[in-house]
């Protein structure tokens, strides 16, 4: 996995672009529609699950729950 950092948009859509196999376009598309579902969901009171990574709890202000990583879990790069 990639830490981000203060990468721009069209900087992580060109590399998962390439990790996907598929356009930097096509990759920034499915960004787009994964944070509209993410904030579709908190608007409406629901959580949103962020596989591997954690929850985001809706509520006045949102916030953000990690998944707790098992002892000895090693970081995938």
């Amino acid at each position: 996995m990639v830490a981000f950092g203060r990468m721009k948009k069209a900087e992580i859509a060109n590399h998962e672009g390439r990790r996907q196999k598929v356009t930097a376009g096509n990759a920034a598309d499915q960004m787009d529609r994964a944070v509209s579902q993410i904030i579709r969901a908190l608007r409406s009171g629901k959580a949103a699950e962020l596989p591997g990574l954690g929850t985001i709890q809706p509520g006045k202000r949102w916030v953000f729950h990690p998944k707790k990583r098992r002892s000895g879990q090693k970081n995938h790069e």
